[in-house]
Order: structure tokens, then C-alpha cells, then sequence
């Protein structure tokens, strides 16, 4: 089955400052900021929900098609994912842009500066979908550039191609009558439960009447797992409990990762979200969104260990 994941590429550039922000911000000063943190080194990974999404429905032997777009410095992330096997014919290269990134510097109290440059996700992906068989095809529009994730719904529901509505982040910038373009007609819209407030109280309505404009519900609840809601009722989900943790960053990913995987291979939804929490157990092992690995066969080993041998 084609499986098109819309959204972002981006370089994570980590940078760590081994002292306090605090111990070098003047708070009687604060207006007329001006200060400089030296960092231990720059870590670059890569990153973006179309890249995360891609990276682990490839751990899952799925090959998607991303659609998105990246810069002229794209060429090391290109040589990653075709190391994973994934085609790049619907990823725009915009010669004239860097690639999205973000610059995030951590103190030692994990507080947090970070600067992002959307570079070339500035730039619409323009990826014509006439070519795919909407009986054959699912998508996902996760965030990314914002007339994309605005046009493409529409794109979707004319084609009659399946697909996920996934706002994250991009909710504020998207506002109430985008949100509403993109959740009308979607077989799922996804986010976690502090997504999902700013949703309702956006376009002004409740978590039930959207239902009458997309198929189901999914949220997430990090370490509490997550919760299928359609029409027929709620579906809690527990959450698989990993090896260990690491860095939570990511793990959203690489749940839709999963889920996608358990709607391609004629699963049920809840058996597909299912699917999804195993995915994000491992997502949050390593730090990064593209660090972590396993086989399908460890999947379905944690997978038989929570919710039994169901495959």
C-alpha cells in the first residue's frame, strides 16, 4: 500500500551550555538582553515528523513516501534515509534554502533555548497525488509547511485517498478555519490531550461534535498510553512500558509510525493504536528522534508482552 507521510524535515542541531542561563541573565537588565553561552560541541541529528514518521515505518518494513521539502544542505540527511531503503521522488529540494532546523541549547537545569530556521519547509512541497490509487493509498498530514497542510485535505478528500489529520504544534498557526479544513472528512485526527484542548477551544466545539466531521479520535497520554474515541465509544490503550527512558522527544512519531503499520496490514483501529504505543516505547529509548532501533521481531515481542500474542 502507498503510504504518504506530509510534513517536515529538519537538522536538530543539540548544543549543551554546562552552567545556568540564570547565572549569566541580569533580570534588571532583561530589556536590553544581550548575552553569549558557551557550549561544550554541536550534536546534529536528523529530524521533522515526516522524517521521524519515515524513519520508523521503515524499522516496520514499510517504504512511504515523504512529502516535503529540504534545502541545499540536504545531501547527508538524503544519504540516511536511503540507507534505510526510502525513496526520495517526492521530497522538493529548494536550492536557494537551508533545511529546516532547529537550534536548541540545554542548561544544566534542562532549561531550554532553541531558535528554528524553517529554511526550505518555507516552500510548498507541490507533489502531484493523481498518480495514487485512492483504494491503495493512506496519508498523513502532520506538521509541516502550512499552505500543505491546508491544501492537501482537500487534495485527499477529492481523490478519495484516506488520511490522518495531525496539527500538532503548527495548531496556533494554522487557526480555527485551516483546522477545520484539514479535520473535515479525515478517517483520523490525532494529537495528544493538550493538543486536543487547544483544538476544541479553537473552532469551538467539543471533543464529541468532532466527530461528526472526522471518522475517530485519537490522544495521546505519554506514560499513560492513549485513547480511541468514535462514535461507538472510548478505547483506553495502556502504555508499553520500554527498557528504558530516555528522551520522550519523538515518541508521538513514531506512534503514528505504528499506527500507520496496523492500518496498512488490515487492522482494527484500537488494534492498530495498539500498534502505535509499541512503536513509541522504543522511540523514547534513545535520545533523538531517529536513534532508537528495533526489529520486527523485537516490535512484536514487547507488543505480546503488554497485550498478548496478537499479530
Amino acid at each position: 500500500m502507498n503510504i504518504l507521510v506530509l510534513g517536515s524535515l529538519a537538522y536538530d542541531r543539540i548544543m549543551d551550555f554546562p552552567d545556568k542561563f540564570s547565572n549569566h541573565i541580569l533580570p534588571d537588565k532583561i530589556h536590553i538582553l544581550n548575552v553569549c553561552f558557551m557550549v561544550n560541541g554541536l550534536r546534529e541529528l536528523f529530524g521533522g515528523t515526516a522524517g521521524n514518521i519515515a524513519y520508523n515505518l521503515a524499522l516496520l518494513e514499510e517504504r512511504p513516501l515523504i512529502l516535503a521539502s529540504a534545502g541545499k544542505d540536504f545531501d547527508s540527511y538524503e544519504k540516511w534515509l536511503r540507507s534505510l531503503g526510502l525513496p526520495m521522488e517526492s521530497i522538493r529540494r529548494v536550492p536557494h534554502e537551508f533545511t529546516a532546523g532547529a537550534y536548541i541549547t540545554t542548561d544544566l537545569s534542562d532549561n531550554q533555548i532553541t531558535g528554528f530556521n524553517p529554511g526550505a519547509m518555507k516552500e510548498p512541497c507541490n507533489q502531484d497525488i493523481e498518480r495514487f490509487d485512492p483504494s491503495d493509498t493512506i496519508a498523513i498530514v502532520a506538521p509541516g509547511n502550512l499552505d500543505d497542510m491546508s491544501n492537501y485535505p482537500e487534495l485527499f478528500r477529492a481523490r478519495g485517498i484516506p488520511f490522518i489529520f495531525d496539527p500538532g504544534q503548527s495548531i496556533p498557526a494554522l487557526g480555527p478555519e485551516r483546522i477545520l479544513q484539514g479535520l473535515r472528512g479525515s478517517r483520523i485526527f490525532i494529537s495528544n490531550d493538550y493538543e486536543l484542548e487547544m483544538v476544541t477551544r479553537a473552532i469551538g466545539v467539543t471533543k464529541q461534535n468532532m466527530l461528526e466531521e472526522t471518522s475517530a479520535i485519537i490522544t495521546t497520554l505519554g506514560e499513560n498510553g492513549s485513547v480511541v474515541t468514535t462514535l461507538e465509544g472510548e478505547y483506553v490503550i495502556p502504555a508499553v512500558i520500554p527498557d528504558k527512558v530516555s528522551d520522550p522527544t519523538g515518541a508521538g512519531d513514531a506512534f503514528r509510525a505504528g499506527l500507520i503499520k496496523g492500518l496498512v496490514t488490515g487492522k482494527t483501529l484500537v488494534e492498530a493504536a495498539r500498534m502505535g504505543t509499541v512503536s513509541a516505547s522504543f522511540g523514547v529509548e534513545c535520545q533523538g528522534t531517529q536513534c532508537h532501533k528495533f526489529t520486527v521481531q523485537d516490535f512484536w515481542k514487547r507488543h505480546h508482552r503488554t497485550f498478548g500474542n496478537v499479530q
